[in-house]
């Protein structure tokens, strides 16, 4: 460590010597999701999965599956549809309670979609005690994204 400053840089190099504390994760509900957010921490059952796209691609001298499937998630207040990617796609099984790290909202054709990218992380979790409302898709609200001009 290296003193040679007073003031603000030893203060700087002390806090450099220790390591970050982890926050712990807010949990939000499908309900309070909202269009183009991030950074979300959700608990959501598998209502439904449905593979949209399974291919091979070229990956060098490998030859790489490529596996996109649309999946109905949702917890006590609501549903939204999940974009699973890749390995993310063998967890999403019809039942199973997970955990959704870091999540985004993508709109797609106007309507919201629940996704997970390399920043993120999908968990699978202990059975949850909450019962999925159905009736409540949040995915089928359409949004028009509308300019305002100031008069």
């Amino acid at each position: 460590m290296c003193l040679y400053f007073v003031g603000y840089v030893t203060v700087w190099l002390e806090m450099a010597d220790r390591k970050p504390e982890k926050r712990k994760p807010v949990f939000k509900k499908v309900m309070q999701l909202q269009p183009d957010t991030k950074g979300h921490t959700l608990i959501v059952k598998v209502v439904s999965s449905k593979m949209v796209l399974q291919k091979a691609r070229p990956d060098g001298i490998q030859v790489r599956q490529m596996k996109i499937a649309e999946c109905l998630v949702g917890d006590d207040t609501g549903t939204i549809v999940f974009t699973a990617r890749n390995e993310q796609v063998d967890l999403m099984n019809p039942g199973a309670t997970v955990i959704l790290r870091n999540a985004k909202i993508d709109m797609f054709k106007g309507s919201m979609r629940l996704a997970v990218d390399k920043w993120g992380r999908v968990e699978v979790a202990e059975p949850a005690s909450f019962n999925v409302k159905e009736d409540n898709n949040m995915s089928s609200v359409e949004y028009e994204l509308v300019s305002v001009v100031d008069t």
